[in-house]
């Protein structure tokens, strides 16, 4: 059975009720096979910075429902918990994302897997290896784990260190 990594974020109202509700929503609809849940962090907004900070958080589950199928399940369950689309980017009540779905690389106009702000958001990263040290990019190759130690090296400017 696929194994499919799905991020969830809210900046809304109360934003952990948010994610608790829909992680049972997607244990009841989706999979009740709920294999781990990533810790929670508070992140600032990215693309839109005039609005509240986020609380965001990765689960790993297991389900047979297709790709598309399963899009259309967490949009339902989106606004089943009451998202309103207010802009692009905007604040959310709760946001649903699939991530990673199995090693699938898929990009159509209603889907793109892996989802492609992953390399944008370090919190995504962190989540993922969180989950699974040795998960890789299903794209590249690359493990996840050592993109977070490139993105630490450049900003601590080592990156031009050679080992001997």
């Amino acid at each position: 059975m696929p194994l499919v990594y799905i991020g969830l974020g809210s900046n809304i109202g109360e934003r952990r009720e948010y994610l608790v509700s829909a992680i049972g929503m997607i244990k009841e609809r989706i999979s009740p096979e709920l294999l781990y849940e990533s810790s929670v962090i508070e992140t600032k907004a990215v693309d839109y910075t005039e609005q509240r900070d986020f609380l965001n958080q990765v689960i790993l589950i297991k389900t047979q429902i297709p790709p598309e199928t399963l899009l259309e399940t967490l949009k339902e369950i989106e606004k089943t918990l009451g998202r309103v689309k207010r802009f692009d980017k905007g604040p959310r009540e709760i946001d649903l994302d699939i991530l990673l779905y199995d090693d699938l690389v898929m990009n159509n106009s209603s889907l793109v897997i892996p989802h492609p702000e992953i390399r944008n958001r370090e919190f995504i990263i962190k989540h993922l290896v969180e989950l699974n040290p040795e998960l890789r990019d299903p794209v590249t190759g690359e493990n996840y784990s050592g993109l977070l130690i490139k993105d630490k090296l450049k900003t601590t400017g080592l990156s031009g260190i050679q080992s001997r």
